[in-house]
């Protein structure tokens, strides 16, 4: 290629961007009355595409036809679950500083594993869950809009489980809506109410519920009913103010429920079959959605964003069978290891105070008690660790606070100073993490699980972007869509 066609291949390029963003700014120039955020947990491009055949034509098909979709988008940090990706979508920042590093995380103060909504100060409306948003450590897209508005925007979020509730209303919002799973009414926080709306009661009252059940499922249907219904209770998307709803559904493939009258021979649906009936149904809730507050609200007063968590939580893989390198690690065995190995240097005591996941945490006030040397016992505890099997690399909480070098970016951007461990730990792919105090059990996998982001509604016209973007733009996105300032702590551009 000569020299000259190079050059006009790039003016074509950059003019063809240009024009793009353009367009997208122009599309999205009215301000909406009302943003939907639709967040799919464990959707991905794979699955999309292997059941899109199978899915309406009136749901997630028709947005990706008449949207703007972002093809292949990624999160910038590792590990990944549905409390630490929701986070980063409402936040536009990494758990490094959201804080949220995961669903669940060791507490230095009781010694024990917690959730990462727990919060015993607050009380539980028709529910005993004791939950808020107090330990997001940033401003979210919820906060902005009600600080923008002085108030005035109405906010909710709303998701069969409290985590993804919680985390997607964020400090400001009017309320969280979900499912209490034991008593299978619709429930929320003291942190957002001081008594339940009329409407949800009225709501719970009229839906009676099945005594006999130890654990309520959610369908997928159930949360876009309670989702429609708030929106018309509490009358959002009526004014010129923007309103913002949240709205999470669950991809993942729902335990089997045994049927006892069922003959005995009778096969049981396949796995792949479940999960084309999950998608398929929450493709139709998107549509009934989409349809629905188009309907009430008007087409040209709401804008649609749909995206995914970003990750799968896959069924063990038998890897030995087919000689596939693998094994188990016992990561609560290994801290025991690790505390008996710095106990022969330094003196039995205890040095580590507990793990979770692949993270260990030291008992930082002992070792300042002992005055011992911190940044020594580090660089004991990763070279001992690099020893043991299964282990490819060990990360010291002062690498990841002191280094910006580019292999350790992801998992840099996935721990937190004030939730995180001392010592983290890379287990190679394949292999099986367990914890037998805390009954953590998974799988390590280290693929990338690709998934779009579907804009629709209001003036977006229909275009594919193939670039990879990362799912920390979108926030500034859709803050720019509704003229509002960009969370605290999000320092990614917006996708136009």
């Amino acid at each position: 290629m000569t020299k000259k066609n190079i050059i006009s291949k790039r003016y074509v390029t950059t003019a063809t961007l240009l024009a793009v963003m353009i367009t997208a700014q122009a599309q999205l120039a009215q301000q909406p009355k009302l943003i939907v955020n639709i967040t799919v947990d464990q959707l991905t491009t794979e699955n999309l595409q292997s059941y899109m055949p199978q899915l309406s034509s009136n749901g997630l098909k028709r947005l990706i036809e008449k949207g703007t979709v972002y093809e292949d988008v990624s999160y910038p940090f590792q590990p990944i679950d549905k409390a630490s990706a929701i986070t980063t979508i409402v936040t536009g920042t990494t758990p490094y500083y959201n804080g949220i590093i995961g669903n669940t995380w060791f507490n230095r103060k009781t010694g024990k594993l917690q959730e990462c909504i727990d919060d015993p100060d607050m009380q539980g409306i028709y529910t005993t869950d004791k939950a808020s948003a107090r330990k997001i450590l940033t401003s979210t897209l919820s906060d902005e809009l009600k600080l923008s508005t002085k108030g005035q925007s109405i906010i909710f979020g709303i998701a069969e489980d409290k985590t993804s509730a919680i985390l997607t209303a964020g400090h400001a919002a009017n309320g969280a809506l979900w499912k209490d799973h034991y008593n299978g009414g619709w429930c929320s926080s003291s942190y957002y109410f001081r008594t339940a709306p009329s409407w949800l009661t009225a709501h719970n009252n009229s839906h009676p519920l099945d005594k006999k059940a130890k654990v309520v499922t959610t369908l997928p249907a159930e949360t876009t009913d309670i989702a429609l219904l708030c929106v018309d209770k509490e009358m959002m998307g009526k004014d010129e103010v923007t309103d913002l709803l949240h709205v999470t559904y669950d991809v993942a493939v729902p335990p089997v429920v045994v049927d006892t009258k069922k003959k005995k021979n009778a096969a049981e649906p396949t796995w792949e079959s479940r999960q084309q009936q999950r998608y398929q149904e929450i493709d139709k809730e998107i549509g009934r959605l989409v349809d629905s507050l188009e309907y009430r609200i008007g087409k040209q007063n709401v804008i649609f964003f749909i995206t995914s968590t970003g990750y799968v939580d896959e069924a063990p893989y038998d890897y030995q069978q087919y000689r596939i390198p693998t094994g188990t690690f016992y990561i609560n065995r290994t801290a025991n290891l690790l505390n008996m190995y710095l106990g022969a240097i330094y003196g039995m005591d205890k040095y580590v105070e507990g793990c979770s996941k692949n993270q260990i945490y030291l008992n930082l006030q002992q070792i300042e008690q002992k005055r011992l040397n911190f940044s020594e016992i580090l660089n004991r505890s990763q070279s001992f660790l690099l020893q043991c099997e299964g282990i490819r690399n060990v990360y010291t909480s002062e690498m990841l606070l002191t280094s910006s070098a580019g292999n350790i970016q992801k998992t840099r951007n996935g721990f937190s100073p004030e939730t995180g461990g001392q010592l983290l730990i890379e287990i190679a792919p394949g292999w099986k993490l367990t914890n037998e105090d805390t009954n953590e059990n998974y799988q390590i996998n280290s693929r990338v699980s690709y998934f779009p982001i579907i804009i629709y509604g209001a003036g977006v016209q229909p275009q594919k972007i193939t670039t990879p973007v990362s799912i920390d733009r979108l926030a500034p996105t859709i803050a720019k869509s509704i003229h509002i300032r960009a969370p605290n702590a999000c320092s990614a551009l917006p996708l136009f």
